[in-house]
């Protein structure tokens, strides 16, 4: 019988502490039904059986709204109702389309493509999977029985009651939770995918072939969608739930991380793309860095760099420029001008740093860091002097050369000019030294390594390289290089691009990580880090831009990495390094 004194029910939350289990927020989307906003009670029991809090969203197209939401929810069930409007589809209405709730379809379509922007765990159940297709490229069939061979898939009996067979894909996401290759599910609809477009993949067919469930390709995301409705199903239907809650915990985990650490990434190549004018401030197509990326993926800092192209015989830099300029010193002070222009136009959100110090206090005040780099020594145009100029211009390292030799050293791809570093390259790394700038050795020869390495009176850093172990390429490091690495106190950033990941198929996020678990294993866990080579043709699926650190956290997560670890790999490893170049500056 209920106990309608209020003290007593009280006494059990204040009798312990603390008073409750922290859960992941669980958005759930809302039908409209007149002027009310309406959800079936089952999403919100299955949500609580699995371990979350449901928190319902009403079908608001206002974006700050939905951003707000976003930013404070752990998963998103986008839910079942209505037929979408086929005019989001380009397409004309076909004679079986049912009823449409137009209201909901903006602010669903909204919600599911800036949730996938943020990585947010989304689950989709019938017209949501069919909305989150929408929203990622894909197509919906307005009305799959006008097809041929279909078996009824809008049932006539109770919602709880399964009637048809559903066969999971090899490797299907679900298959794990249900432990089966086939479940039986009850089935309410007329509209069906028959596209998943670029994003997704097909993970589950009914018999008739109708796809019944969705998810990320290659599982680099935490993206499902489901046909049928497993709220109804009781404990039959929960392992969806299951999932998405998992999930969400690891999301609420990665958000918390990235509130409290520094999440840097030591090399971009954004100012290539200066030439074809960019707006830092809006979701440039163009470019895997930007503002609106590094809020989604909560990203502290990033190094930008001034590259600069090595010349090919009878050339000169200027001829090769993509600005004129006189020479390379001149190309790499406006570079570094022109990023100082995108400081300036958004300096209540963003702002350089030279030092840790400087880069903590920005993160303290709410803004991201760009930290300032050259790839390509040339830049120094033969002159210590010029080292001197761009340390005051505040650049934190140097990568001495790139794919070719210079007058500094021999590249991974160059042709052995020096069997080494050259006499003025041993000039070179005294003068940074001295200056308090760090010496990167990504894409310099194996010669140039070592000798690099006993040269320098500071650690060494590789901004963004690789394995060898894993991908024979040249620019990936030797385990004995990481091992000299590691004992010089340097550090090893592993990078996103894929010929750098995997001489076989395209790489992926998980192939990324399968580099970093192996520079862990050779170098011990305070010598690796994260060096994307975004805009320098860095980028893969399930890390793709700024926009999906947030996955790289949840990978290593995943891989039970220590949240101490993980700080370190972060930016923690970086930054010591860092100041223990800048302390012994002369």
């Amino acid at each position: 019988m209920l106990d309608f004194n209020l003290e007593h029910h009280l006494k059990e939350v204040y009798g312990k502490y603390p008073e409750a289990e922290q859960r992941p927020l669980i958005g759930i989307t809302t039908n409209i039904d007149g002027d009310d906003a309406t959800l079936r009670l089952k999403y919100c029991e299955q949500v609580v059986k699995a371990g979350g809090v449901p928190v319902l969203m009403p079908p608001v197209a206002d974006t700050d709204v939905i951003i707000s939401t976003l930013d404070r929810i752990d998963g998103l069930i986008l839910s079942g109702g209505g037929d979408i409007n086929p005019l989001w589809l380009n397409e004309q209405p076909a004679p079986g389309l049912g009823h449409i709730n137009a209201g909901r379809d903006l602010p669903e379509l909204l919600t599911a493509r800036l949730a996938y922007n943020r990585c947010v765990p989304i689950l989709g159940i019938c017209r949501g999977m069919q909305t989150l297709v929408t929203a990622l490229g894909g197509h919906v069939c307005q009305d799959i029985t006008a097809q041929d061979g279909v078996i009824k898939h809008s049932q006539d009996a109770d919602r709880t009651e399964p009637t048809h067979r559903v066969s999971f894909e090899i490797g299907a996401i679900l298959e794990t939770y249900f432990e089966g290759t086939s479940i039986f599910v009850n089935s309410f609809h007329h509209q069906a995918v028959d596209n998943p477009g670029p994003h997704l993949q097909v993970a589950a067919l009914a018999p008739d072939g109708v796809i019944e469930c969705v998810q990320a390709i290659r599982e680099d995301k935490p993206v499902v969608g489901v046909q049928w409705h497993p709220e109804w199903m009781g404990k039959e239907g929960l392992p969806v739930f299951d999932w998405l809650v998992a999930e969400a915990g690891v999301y609420a985990r990665a958000k918390d991380i990235h509130s409290r650490v520094v999440t840097l990434d030591s090399h971009c190549d954004t100012p290539m793309f200066f030439p074809q004018g960019v707006d830092f401030g809006t979701r440039d197509p163009k470019l895997l860095v930007d503002l609106h990326k590094m809020d989604d993926g909560r990203q502290s800092a990033v190094t930008m760099v001034a590259y600069l192209e090595q010349p090919k015989d009878g050339k000169t830099f200027a001829e090769i420029a993509p600005f004129p300029v006189k020479g390379p010193k001149e190309y790499a002070d406006l570079i570094f001008d022109k990023i100082g222009d995108i400081v300036n136009a958004h300096s209540d959100r963003l702002a350089l740093a030279r030092t840790p110090d400087e880069l903590l206090a920005n993160k303290l005040a709410g803004k991201h860091t760009i930290m300032l780099g050259i790839e390509n020594g040339q830049a120094f145009d033969h002159s210590l002097d010029n080292i001197d100029h761009f340390a005051s211009r505040g650049i934190v390292y140097t990568t001495l050369c790139h794919n070719g030799d210079n007058d500094i050293c021999d590249s991974a791809r160059g042709s052995r000019t020096w069997g080494g570093v050259s006499p003025f390259g041993r000039e070179v790394i005294r003068r940074m030294n001295e200056r308090g700038l760090m010496v990167d050795l990504s894409h310099a020869a194996e010669s140039s390594f070592y000798d690099a390495l006993d040269l320098s009176r500071t650690p060494i850093i590789c901004s963004h390289s690789s394995c060898r172990a894993l991908c024979d390429h040249p620019r990936n490091l030797t385990d004995d290089q990481m091992r000299r690495l590691a004992e010089k106190g340097g550090v090893m950033q592993v990078t996103a691009y894929h010929g750098f990941l995997s001489l076989k198929d395209e790489a992926s996020v998980f192939d990324l990580m399968e580099h970093l678990d192996h520079a862990v294993k050779v170098m011990g866990i305070d010598h690796v880090g994260l060096g994307t080579d975004f805009d320098g043709d860095g980028g893969v699926p399930g890390l793709a831009d700024s926009s999906d650190l947030l996955n790289f956290t949840r990978e290593l997560l995943l891989r039970e990495y220590s949240e101490e670890d993980i700080a370190k790999i972060w930016g923690g490893n970086w930054l010591r390094v860092m100041r223990e170049v800048q302390k012994k500056r002369s």
